[in-house]
């Protein structure tokens, strides 16, 4: 029994999937339709097999009689021959929405369209499931409907804007079916068709786009008059309601649950026009009055309607006549509740119904131009509303404001002029001729250059300063920076009196300078405005350039004099083209080097500056620190002395004299510098020559042995006690194989015995001994690579005089010695190599070691010989 409990449900699945297959539907209920509409019957089929497009055939039965065959969507020839004449016209057609889905239109159905239509289709199924066609009942009613004006012929409105106006439509139906009306008004303007206000037929009211404002606000009405009239209210109308108005009345009937419209008719009602209103608006064309005065222009309003309305003027101004340009600015304004909005120099007064005054008071400069009367006219509508009815701008008023300019004249004179280059300049820009101060003017300037040309190419004005009405001062390009640093001096001093100052005149400032002042009036907000201008004639800024030329002359008192004595040189300057000129000397001395490939040395002694500050500079001899003076004897005249001279002195002295100018006061600028012919000294003696020659044993040593160089003096000429002779001697080596590089001291040995030796980079060392009275021995310890080179030495010989004073000869130079420092090759080599065999030896044997275990333990391998079966062939006879 458990296993057969399943079975009525197993039956019943089956049953239903049994019925289930095609459903043709149409619109269930019955449809009603008026006399003269169009019938439309949609019919779609679901759930079938085959192809997606579907044909269907519609038949027709009139009162339950049999069906006659009405159109087919796939048989042209299947209609019956009744039907032929409406389907060619067009009044009976099939129209296919989709591939399952297609409707019947019938226009302009009669009273015998009345009955039943079916809707089949043909199969397309693999088994007959389902079914195949529906049917539907039509039903045809008599137009009932009625729809018409108040009047015949529509009747023509003409109103003006605001005025109220209404119109009427009367409709009703007879139809024995419950139906609803609804109507809709409409407003036609050429081809633009505007709905206005809906009653729906569920009694619902909808304004149209545009009037959904007016609808609320009750403006636009729209209610019944008796059982059959419907009225169109308008209480304000506007512009755009012109334009004809049309009933549009439709009757709708309960179907399937919804409404649906059955009949629509129209007619047209009343035509209205609105008519424009007039305005006109008036104000004086021209008027002048003097500056200070009042400024009274009126406005004047001109219009044909007489009902309540409200204007609005509004006052503007403008520079241009023309009114629509967005320059102009709104003056005064009084607006339709008579309330003025302006300034306290502007009003406006309403003097009667018709004109408006606009006065303006204490008018100045500015309230020159031009100036419109703006009116627009409102009207009041429901719910405290206001519409704009009329507005218009009336022509431009021309008023020009007539002011007595101040008359004046500007002079520029240059109060100081340069002669030189750095020198100061001054100009002076005057206001003259003025008749009258006004506290309402002020005089500003402003200052120009233009550079000077013979030809005559156009050179364009550059702006120097320039003062606003306000007094505030602004640079220009050109003296922006100098004026910051106050080169460039700009002041007022006097209300008439405009000053310019260049501190310093430099040859780029010759030119031609001008000023142009400018008067400037107080307006009534307090700023100020700028009325005329006035040039100066211009003034030229030049001075003829030429070479400054400075001469120096230096003279010997005593020409003979023996070592021992003072030296005494005066220098004599003179200058052309200088301003206020200074001077600073410098002594020189050139002396004869001794060097086989160097010129002559000049070296500065001491120097005396334009402030007369002394300055010893390259005098090195200690023990006459204070053996030479420099003195200003005369602005153009110094004398330079150098007592105690020694025989070293020798050479050839010059003065340097430099000629300086002043600039910003306490600032100097070289001007010139020249030399002076030289004067020389030159002692005459018999005293003894001295010679150096530099000897070595070893010029070519081998790295790290010990090199000598010998430094021999020679004497030539009197004999000379070894007690009254001293010497300093230095060595100076040139690491290179020539003499191209600078050389570098190595060591040094004063007449007092000290020895000084310069640090060195690398490891040999230095050592500096007197072996004999004429002998000096430099030893080079350990030498290295770097020690190669030209070696030489100096020798500064001191001689004892008679009278007991050490007396300095001229410095000498031995000829340079060549030492060359080699390598030995065998100490070299001997470590690297030994070491090398040593390490070759090492490796060697620990890779025949390391061979040697691995072919002994680690590859070794046991090779098991292969038995092999030893089989003859056997012949395939014997197989």
């Amino acid at each position: 029994m458990g296993r057969l409990a399943p079975r009525p449900l197993l039956v019943a699945l089956l049953s239903l999937g049994l019925c289930h297959g095609r459903i043709v539907r149409v619109p269930s209920g019955t449809l009603v339709r008026v006399v003269g509409t169009e019938l439309v019957i949609p019919c779609n089929v679901s759930d079938y097999d085959g192809p997606s497009e579907q044909n269907f055939d519609w038949s027709f039965s009139p009162a339950g009689s049999s069906y006659v065959e009405l159109a087919s969507t796939w048989e042209a020839g299947f209609s019956a021959q009744l039907y032929h004449e409406r389907l060619q016209r067009g009044d009976i057609l099939l129209r296919r929405t989709s591939n399952d889905a297609v409707e019947l239109h019938i226009k302009n159905i009669q009273p015998s369209d009345q009955g039943h239509y079916k809707c089949s289709t043909p199969s397309t199924d693999a088994t007959v499931q389902g079914n195949y066609d529906a049917t539907v009942q039509v039903k045809v009613l008599a137009d009932a409907l009625h729809v018409g004006p108040n009047m015949r012929p529509p009747p023509s409105l003409s109103l003006r804007e605001g005025e109220p106006f209404e119109v009427r439509c009367i409709t009703s139906t007879t139809s024995p079916l419950h139906t609803h009306l609804a109507l809709l008004w409409e407003l036609h303007r050429g081809p633009v068709r505007r709905n206005v206000l809906a009653l729906t037929h569920e009694g619902r009211f909808h304004p149209g786009p545009g009037y959904e404002q007016r609808y609320h606000g009750g403006d636009v009405r729209l209610d019944t008059v008796g059982s059959d009239a419907y009225r169109l209210s308008v209480s304000r109308a506007l512009s755009s309601d012109q334009g004809s108005y049309r009933c549009v009345v439709s009757e709708w009937i309960a179907e399937q649950g919804h409404w649906q419209e059955i009949q629509e008719k129209a007619v047209e009602v009343a035509t209205v026009v609105i008519q424009p209103t007039v305005l006109r608006v008036a104000v004086p064309r021209n008027a002048s009055l003097a500056e200070g005065k009042e400024l009274d222009l009126s406005c004047n309003i001109t219009t044909d309607r007489v009902d309540d309305l409200r204007p609005e003027v509004t006052w503007y101004f403008s520079r241009t006549p023309d009114s629509t340009l967005p320059g102009r600015h709104v003056l005064a304004r009084l607006d339709r509740d008579s309330l003025a909005h302006g300034s306290p120099h502007v009003a406006l007064s309403h003097v009667d119904a018709r004109s408006y005054h606009l006065l303006v008071r204490d008018v100045s400069r500015e309230n020159s131009g031009y100036y419109f009367c703006h009116v627009a006219l409102w009207i009041s509508g429901h719910n405290r509303s206001w519409h704009k009815v009329a507005e218009a701008m009336s022509a431009p008023a021309n008023v020009g404001v007539t002011w007595l300019e101040p008359d004046y004249q500007v002079y520029l004179n240059a109060s100081k002029t340069p002669g030189f280059s750095d020198d100061p300049t001054e100009l002076e820009c005057r206001v003259v001729g003025l008749k009258s101060t006004e506290a309402s003017v002020r005089f500003t300037v402003s200052w120009y250059y233009r550079m000077s040309r013979r030809s005559d190419s156009v050179v364009t004005s550059e702006l120097l300063a320039v003062m606003d009405g306000d007094w505030t001062l602004r640079y220009g390009e050109r003296s922006k920076q100098r004026a910051q640093d106050g080169e460039f001096i700009f002041s007022k001093e006097h209300a008439d009196t405009f000053n310019f100052r260049i501190q310093r005149t430099t040859e780029e400032d010759r030119g031609n300078y001008y000023c142009v002042v400018s008067a400037w009036t107080k307006q009534r907000n307090g700023s100020w405005v700028k009325n005329k201008d006035i040039f100066s004639k211009p003034v030229n800024v030049f001075w003829a350039s030429e070479d400054s030329v400075l001469v120096v002359k230096a003279r010997q008192p005593k020409p003979f004099f023996a070592a021992g004595n003072t030296f005494e040189m005066t220098c004599k300057v003179s200058s052309k083209n200088i301003k206020s000129p200074r001077y600073s000397v410098l002594i020189t001395a050139e002396k004869p080097v001794g060097d086989f490939s160097s010129p002559n040395e000049t070296r500065s002694i001491i120097s005396l500056d334009q402030d007369a500050v002394v300055k010893l500079e390259n005098w090195t001899d200690a023990s006459r620190v204070d053996g030479v003076v420099l003195e200003k004897v005369q602005e153009d005249e110094f004398r330079y002395r150098m007592y105690q001279t020694q025989v070293s002195d020798a050479g050839l002295y010059r003065c340097m004299v430099t000629a300086w100018s002043p600039v910003k006061g306490s600032m100097w600028r070289e001007a010139a510098t020249s030399l002076s012919n030289p004067i020389e000294i030159d002692f005459q003696t018999s005293g003894p020559i001295f010679n150096a020659s530099v000897h070595s044993d070893t010029p070519s040593v081998i790295r790290g042995d010990l090199i000598k160089l010998f430094c021999i003096i020679t004497v030539e000429g009197a004999a000379l006690d070894p007690d009254d002779m001293a010497f300093d001697v230095s060595w100076f080596a040139v690491h290179s194989f020539g003499l191209d590089k600078a050389p570098s001291l190595l060591s040094s040995l004063d007449r007092k015995g000290i020895v000084t030796t310069a640090r060195r980079d690398w490891k040999s060392d230095l050592s500096l001994e007197r072996v004999s009275v004429l002998e000096f021995l430099l030893q080079v310890h350990s030498s290295e690579d770097q020690d190669f080179g030209n070696y030489y030495c100096t020798v500064t010989p001191w001689v004892k005089s008679p009278t007991g004073s050490w007396q300095k000869e001229a410095e000498i130079l031995s000829k340079p010695i060549f030492i060359t420092v080699k390598m030995d090759v065998l100490n070299a080599f001997k470590y690297p190599l030994l070491i090398g065999v040593a390490l070759s030896t090492v490796i060697g044997l620990l890779s025949c070691l390391i061979g040697y275990c691995s072919s002994h333990w680690c590859c070794r391998k046991e090779v098991q010989e292969t038995r092999r079966e030893r089989r003859r062939l056997m012949s395939m006879e014997m197989d």
